[in-house]
């Protein structure tokens, strides 16, 4: 039976506008891509998302690297939305009964971000790689969420926009699914019927 669901955070939870950062690089006479095709390097990524370097260091690092501190400072300062029908789904879950928590591959800023976006009122426990040392998909984030939650494998169900992270959850047993970050709407219907195929059914809303 299923006790508790893990989300993730960028892309399920929060979204960023591609836009703003579309306009920071106009400005600032960037081609297009230029501060996440820095930022999202895997050697710097793994490195800001295990705390081994701050945020700040990671935001430094790629200013320096574009060319443009300001420019990536303006990126970094984005705090993001959160996604509204995700947060009505997660509040029918907590209203049943089920747990909830977020499981992210975040940086040392996360538990500011999560205080500032008003995280806390809807998840029990917010799980960052930052803090875990490690990173999705490894087995071992998993492993720390469970015992984080106090749960079994089966009894934990965990959704993430990137296919390729649920890896690490199948493989130490949680039911998953893959949220399709841009279907809107029909995205958070197709996780509520994923949940209802792991036995938790939900209503379904028009």
């Amino acid at each position: 039976m299923i006790k508790a669901v893990v989300f993730d955070l960028d892309g399920v939870v929060r979204h960023f506008d591609p836009d703003h950062l579309s306009g920071i690089e106009a400005a600032h006479h960037l081609k297009a891509g230029a501060i996440l095709g820095v930022a999202f390097q895997p050697a710097l990524l793994e490195a800001v998302t295990t705390g081994r370097i701050t945020r700040a260091e990671w935001v430094a690092r790629v200013g320096a690297a574009v060319g443009a501190p300001a420019a990536a400072a303006a990126w970094a300062a984005e705090r993001g939305v959160l996604d509204d029908a995700v947060l009505a789904l997660v509040g029918e879950l907590r209203n049943a009964g089920v747990r909830t928590a977020i499981l992210t591959n975040g940086t040392d800023t996360i538990p500011e971000e999560a205080r500032h976006l008003g995280l806390p009122e809807h998840f029990e426990r917010i799980f960052n790689s930052a803090e875990l040392g490690v990173t999705k998909p490894d087995v071992r984030a998993f492993e720390q969420v469970l015992r984080g939650l106090g749960l079994d494998a089966t009894q934990v169900f965990f959704t993430d926009d990137s296919a390729h992270k649920l890896a690490g959850a199948r493989e130490v047993g949680m039911p998953v699914h893959h949220f399709e970050a841009n279907g809107g709407r029909s995205a958070v219907e197709g996780l509520r019927a994923a949940l209802a195929g792991a036995g938790l059914p939900l209503p379904q809303h028009p």
